[in-house]
């Protein structure tokens, strides 16, 4: 039924070939236009799962509190000593010009020139305080000594001045939409305008600017992505090559080539009619769709080249190969599809959009590569260089390799990869979840946001590794000394968490104050259990510092982390449930997560939870489709078990280079997986019509390796060559990457190669 399916397919699509390449044409006129119009995208909302309890606190709250997406400058005096007039008109004026830049929530710029950054101390008469740049501040040595003096009163050092008094801070938080256009906020235009406007104007060799951010660190990767498309023409200058070597002709070079480029086009086009953009993660899909139509490509030219050469016209050579070629390429760019949209199962948004853009290039390259290709090819007089004797050169290079289905090496073999999976099995338990290094995991440590990241934390003690936990209370709670305490006691503990440099609270902020009121002596740092004098203490601060909301039903607790490495959230998050389940009460809820750290910690568990549910789909999609198309369960397991294997050594591979499973490392994986398993089916399809037949299983293996073996083996190492060049970009996650997809293209390779046989021969016993 398939068969005369197939046939009739061919003869329709070779009897109209003009009209299919018309369609072609207009096709890729109208998608190349959508093309054009692809633009950037690099949300903030897209790098969080929105559906996480931790994001719905975060977005509940985020009018009054703020949210994730901030901006800290950090204004830098190279001599070390802020305390000049220089450094104050340069502050000044980052701190004014950060206030204008649109999409820049100007409520919440904080600096030294904010009114809002004010001293108290304690005086005769009670308190008394102000502005800590007073409004009749002059920039001279008697005003910035005035300063100095606030500032010390007000207890900023560390927050808004460096611990050393080398550098200020200003901060601030984004909008998500641009109050000018209405528009979502572009971030990445808003980062090259904090770059342009505020290092580039206010920077000198005495004043060094340094910005972080997630808006800026979006804009620095979206830089560093800018060097993809050199990497993707050497990836085509590196496949031509490859592929010239492989066929020996001009037109067979060009054309799959072509082909796959057309692919390329499709897929980018098809992203702007179904509304997205192209975010920095997924820019770098259109090479993988390259990659993977070529190496679909090299199947075709491959089996036309060998009919050529057995003295078949090219008309007919391009039919046949298209018959023998479309079940198998069909099926394995279907499981790639599969596989791929299986993402969309992880709450992320851009992963989800990862996961479509992937899925609609590789479903293009059926078209592109499996369909357009041989008909483009019937069209030219191909032109074969072999002399006689190319069946008996072939069958002596393979013969070696086709052992491997002989059952006393198989068992070895079998045995090996067994001991090999055990190892990687171990490895792969070790696996962490989540950044494994400081700073933007995004980009390399060298780079200069990393280094503007660790000038900040090694000399302000608070940064952007901020997570904060949201105290839901109840109408006026904070009049109430139970739940100030119930506070104070959740700031402690927590606080005493390794990971923890330093907490925040209304409670804390309380106790201050009520000492200020006993004269400053430290035996009253205590919270009143008075009502009257405790409405006195918090009635000192006010709604714009963060730590309450208007009606004081929500107390916001800071927890200031050393960094965001996995192993501290992981430790912080535990310590936090622990105690809000011990403190929680039917009136006061601790309740997780606002603040960078707090996305990060929902991210890292939603990784965590998706990555099983992930494979499972990834192989449950390939399985059912391998078994629709081989109708055999040994057949199936055959293709599925080295792909297995090699997941779990490449899990393995990431605990020991220190690799953290998170965003950008959770679909390599099922990427690896869903083009892996191209090998394995192109080879046992072939060898599955033999074994029918009833022939050996080693003379199966051995005639499906001279048929197909020679254009598997070129399409692991020409998308291992491709990827592998990842490894000098200037973003750490594209290389990680590279890396990863280097190392599971070549094994799945060598797994089609070597353990497939060997399974074939385990399964097929009574064909030896």
């Amino acid at each position: 039924m398939l068969e005369r399916l197939v046939n009739g397919f061919e003869s329709f699509l070779f009897r109209h070939r003009g009209w299919v390449i018309s369609i072609f044409v207009l096709l890729t006129a109208f998608l190349g236009y959508q093309a054009s119009q692809l633009k950037m995208d690099a949300a903030f909302v897209k790098n969080i799962p929105l559906n996480h309890s931790y994001m719905q606190t975060y977005l509940k709250h985020q009018k009054d509190f703020g949210g994730a997406n901030s901006i800290m400058v950090a204004v830098e005096d190279t001599s070390g000593n802020i305390f000049n007039p220089v450094f104050f008109d340069a502050l000044k004026n980052v701190h004014d010009q950060l206030f204008f830049i649109p999409g820049i929530e100007r409520s919440q710029v904080k600096s030294l020139f904010s009114p809002s950054t004010r001293f108290t101390e304690v005086v005769e008469d009670g308190f008394a305080g102000g502005p800590v740049i007073p409004a009749d501040y002059v920039n001279d040595d008697i005003g910035l000594a005035v300063v100095r003096d606030n500032i010390e009163k007000a207890g900023i050092v560390g927050r808004l001045i460096a611990e050393d008094y080398s550098a200020a801070m200003v901060s601030a938080q984004l909008m998500d939409f641009d109050p000018q256009t209405g528009e979502p906020l572009d971030t990445i235009a808003l980062a090259a305008k904090l770059e342009n406007e505020l290092r580039g104007k206010y920077e000198t060799d005495t004043i060094k600017v340094h910005i972080i951010g997630f808006a800026k660190m979006a804009g620095d990767v979206a830089d560093g992505a800018k060097g993809v498309l050199l990497f993707f023409l050497i990836a085509i200058a590196i496949t031509a090559v490859m592929v010239f070597l492989f066929s020996r002709s001009l037109v067979l070079t060009l054309l799959p080539l072509s082909c796959s480029l057309i692919a390329v086009v499709w897929q980018l086009g098809l992203l702007t009619v179904v509304g997205f953009g192209l975010d920095p993660m997924s820019i770098l899909v259109p090479f993988l769709v390259f990659a993977i139509g070529v190496s679909h490509g090299v199947q075709i030219i491959n089996a036309v080249r060998q009919r050529v050469l057995d003295g078949q016209q090219t008309k007919a050579a391009a039919a046949s190969a298209f018959r023998s070629l479309l079940v198998p390429g069909g099926v394995a760019l279907l499981s790639d599809t599969v596989g791929f949209i299986t993402l969309l199962a992880i709450d992320i948004g851009i992963i989800r959009e990862l996961a479509i853009s992937a899925s609609l290039g590789v479903a293009v390259i059926i078209f592109t590569n499996l369909i357009l290709l041989p008909i483009v090819i019937s069209f030219f007089e191909i032109k074969t260089k072999e002399g006689n004797g190319r069946a008996e050169r072939s069958k002596a290079f393979w013969q070696p390799f086709s052992r491997f289905a002989d059952i006393r090496v198989a068992a070895v073999v079998l045995l090996a990869t067994a001991g090999v999976y055990a190892l990687g099995l171990k490895g792969a338990s070790e696996m962490k979840i989540g950044d494994l290094q400081g700073g933007a995991p995004a980009l390399h440590a060298d780079s200069r946001y990393n280094q503007d990241t660790f000038f900040i934390t090694d000399h302000f003690s608070i940064t952007t590794d901020v997570m904060t936990i949201i105290t839901e209370a109840y109408p006026e709670a904070c009049t109430y000394h139970d739940a100030l305490e119930r506070i104070g006691e959740f700031e402690w503990q927590v606080g005493n968490t390794p990971g923890v440099e330093s907490t925040a609270s209304l409670a804390s902020i309380a106790r201050k104050v009520n000492a200020g009121f006993n004269e400053g002596n430290p035996k009253w740092e205590v919270l009143p259990r008075n009502t009257s004098s405790l409405v006195q203490a918090v009635g000192q601060i006010p709604t714009t510092s963060g730590l309450l909301n208007g009606d004081c039903s929500v107390m916001p607790v800071y927890l200031f982390l050393k960094d965001h490495k996995a192993e501290t959230i992981e430790a912080v998050v535990a310590k936090v449930k622990a105690v809000s389940a011990e403190l929680n009460t039917d009136k006061i809820q601790f309740k997780l997560a606002s603040g960078p750290v707090g996305v990060m910690a929902a991210t890292n568990e939603a990784v965590a939870e998706a990555q099983t549910p992930m494979m499972l789909y990834v192989y449950g999609a390939v399985f059912v489709l391998c078994l629709v198309s081989f109708r055999s369960l040994r057949a199936t397991i055959a293709v599925i078990l080295p792909l297995y294997v090699v997941s779990t050594l490449a899990q393995a591979l990431m605990t020991k280079l220190e690799i953290g499973l998170a965003v950008s490392t959770l679909p390599v994986i099922a990427l690896g997986v869903g083009i892996g398993v191209d090998y394995g089916i192109y080879i046992l399809s072939t060898m599955a019509v033999k074994l029918r037949d009833g022939m050996a299983v080693q003379q199966a293996y051995l005639e499906a390796l001279q048929e197909r073996g020679s254009a598997v083996i070129f399409t692991g190492l020409t998308l291992a060559i491709g990827v592998s060049t990842w490894f000098f970009s200037a973003l750490k996650f594209q290389m990680d990457m590279g890396i990863l997809l280097t190392f599971m293209f070549l094994v799945n390779m060598l797994g089609a190669i070597i353990i497939l046989p060997a399974l074939t021969a385990v399964f097929w016993p009574n064909r030896r």
